[in-house]
């Protein structure tokens, strides 16, 4: 991932002022203006209880962010993926990616996501990432545009779930 810079680093984002940033550019952005996430609505998104918030950060600036939510019936949720425009293509979103696939399969061997149904470029990048669509929510944010429901699984929960307690003993 040649496009990043010798900082770059991922991170929990602890700072009030962090999300507040990123909601500010979230919400001049696809898919963000499409799906009508003006700023309050973004950093309420951000600020869920419960989802771990972490960002992408080069010379002390966010670039890019990841909310997770690990509880629930979908353990291992993608929340919010999102790349400071100035930083997309680059590998920010790719190693955003790959932190909370590491992230999330150390307790669930599935990782679930929605994607706006008009954000083709994004639906690719989830399915280069081995993402399958598992199903589709009609008018869910917005009328006239779903959103997919994507999962990239492990082994069973039977299989998992066994490797898991295997070291208890």
């Amino acid at each position: 991932m040649s496009g990043l810079p010798a900082d770059f680093a991922i991170r929990l984002l602890r700072r009030p002022e962090e999300p507040a940033a990123v909601a500010d550019w979230m919400a001049q952005s696809e898919p963000w203006l499409t799906l009508q996430r003006d700023r309050a609505t973004c950093l309420k998104l951000l600020l869920t209880t419960g989802r771990e918030l972490h960002g992408a950060t080069t010379a002390g600036r966010v670039i890019g962010v990841l909310a997770l939510d690990l509880h629930g019936v979908l353990n291992g949720y993608i929340a919010t993926l999102a790349v400071h425009l100035d930083w997309r293509g680059r590998g920010v979103g790719a190693r955003l990616m790959q932190f909370a696939e590491e992230r999330i399969q150390r307790q669930s061997p599935n990782v679930f996501l929605c994607v706006s149904s008009f954000n083709t470029a994004a639906q690719q990048f989830y399915h280069r990432r081995g993402y399958e669509l598992v199903g589709r929510l009609r008018n869910f944010v917005v009328p006239g545009h779903d959103e997919l429901l994507m999962r990239k699984t492990g082994p069973p929960w039977s299989a998992f779930a066994a490797s898991s307690f295997a070291g208890d003993g």
